[in-house]
């Protein structure tokens, strides 16, 4: 069972967001989140995306 980094809550119930930094073997997981509501949250208190340039790899 995983919890949301941000507010606790159990995410069995949602469809999580997961958050990575890095690539490859350099890749760890950064948090798991509720909703994008908690992400946005975290990412404003943490300045986690300061400096960040946002990549998708599909």
């Amino acid at each position: 069972m995983t919890d949301c980094t941000y507010c606790g809550s159990d995410l069995t119930p949602y469809n999580p967001v997961f958050v990575t930094r890095g690539r490859g073997e350099n890749e760890s997981r950064e948090g798991a989140f509720c909703n994008y509501g908690c992400l946005s949250a975290w990412l404003e208190e943490t300045e986690a995306a300061t400096g960040a340039c946002c990549r998708i790899d599909v």
